[in-house]
This record gives C-alpha cells, sequence and structure tokens, in this order.
C-alpha cells in the first residue's frame, strides 16, 4: 500500500509539473522590461515570450504581436522553444507509460514485476521532460542576465525575468520529483532458490523383533 501511495503521489506531482510546462510554454511573460535605475516609467509594460511580443496599457488593455519569421529569431530562442515542446511531448508519453504502471490500474495485472518497470520507465521520462524544461529556463534567464548587467545594453532596453520563467522553474522541479518518486517503485530482485526434495517418510515400526 506505500508503495501504492508514493506512485500516485509521484504521478500527481508529475502530472502538475507537466500542466505547469505547458502554462510556462503558453505565457509571453517570459522576460518583462525593467524599470530600475535611470528607466522612466511608461504607461505599459512591455514583456516578450517564445512565440510573441507584448505590451499592457495602464487601462488593462494588452495587445500582442506574434513573431514574424522563424529565421530571423535568434539561435538560443529556437533552441528553448524545441526543448520546451520536447519537454511537452516527453511528459505525454511518460503519462502514458505510467499509467499503465500505477498498481491501481488493471492493466498488466498478471506480471506486476513488468507493470512496476512501466511505472519506473515512465518516471525516468518524468525525470528527462523536467530536466529539458529546466535547461530551457535557465538558459533563457542566464541570457537575461547576462543582458541586464551588461553594459553596453540600452537603458531602456533591459529586460528582468518574467512571471513565466519562475512557473518553469517550479513545474520542472515538481515534474523531476514526481519522477523520482515513481522510479521508489522499483522492484526488488528476489533471490530464487531451488526447490526443496522430499524425501518419503520413514514406515512406521510394529515393534515386532525379527531375527
Amino acid at each position: 500500500m506505500a508503495s501504492g501511495g508514493l506512485q500516485l503521489l509521484g504521478f500527481v506531482l508529475a502530472f502538475l509539473g507537466w500542466m505547469g510546462i505547458i502554462i510556462s510554454t503558453a505565457m509571453p511573460q517570459w522576460k518583462m522590461a525593467s524599470y530600475a535605475g535611470d528607466n522612466i516609467v511608461t504607461a505599459q509594460a512591455l514583456y516578450e515570450g517564445l512565440w510573441m511580443s507584448c505590451a499592457m496599457q495602464s487601462t488593462g488593455q494588452i495587445q500582442c504581436k506574434v513573431y514574424d519569421s522563424l529565421l530571423k529569431l535568434e539561435s538560443s530562442l529556437q533552441a528553448t522553444r524545441a526543448l520546451m515542446v520536447a519537454a511537452i511531448l516527453l511528459g505525454l508519453v511518460a503519462i502514458f507509460v505510467s499509467v499503465i504502471g500505477m498498481k491501481c490500474m488493471k492493466c498488466m495485472e498478471d506480471d506486476q514485476v513488468k507493470k512496476m518497470r512501466m511505472a519506473v520507465f515512465g518516471g525516468v521520462i518524468f525525470i528527462t521532460a523536467g530536466l529539458a524544461a529546466l535547461v530551457a529556463t535557465s538558459w533563457y534567464g542566464n541570457r537575461v542576465a547576462q543582458a541586464f548587467y551588461d553594459p553596453y545594453t540600452p537603458v531602456n532596453t533591459r529586460f528582468e525575468f518574467g512571471s513565466a520563467l519562475f512557473i518553469g522553474w517550479a513545474a520542472a522541479s515538481l515534474a523531476i520529483l514526481g519522477g523520482a518518486f515513481l522510479c521508489c517503485s522499483c522492484p526488488r530482485r528476489e533471490t530464487s532458490y531451488p526447490p526443496s526434495r522430499s524425501y518419503p517418510k520413514n514406515a512406521p515400526s510394529t515393534g515386532k523383533d525379527y531375527v
């Protein structure tokens, strides 16, 4: 029962992490315009994401523009896109594999060892998906920080971390943690012993002595 509960907890955490990765990928707030230092606070907030850039007016109206050309984008942005999409696809595969290996499901009940191995394999895929998302968000955040502290970057074009980055970091951590819990249900190797031999029982003595 404890192993089944750990499996369920790991699957729930990994699934929430996968949903967070999807939300983070779709959000346009990967970096936001910085108003620190001598920047003049304007009546709008500027955001940039993986797929579009947005401007939010002081009235609350948001205007977004999708990037026109894929080939004009920076290679780092294209790599971040690829890693996040790969994390989403890996998470989708991990969900199907993990569901088959869950103890609460009736699939593959005849072979419990293979069933548990499926759960472990799903956990490994979840960990891989979480690592892909973690690398993508950390790489993007590192480039934002480098551009912010670069003295050659104009003050009015500096950006800070957006909310999508923090959601991506949290989601990647949940996916890795949930995958690790699923891997904890790895079947133990059982030592096989040869079958014991059955010896014939001695016939009961009749109590008569023969000469």
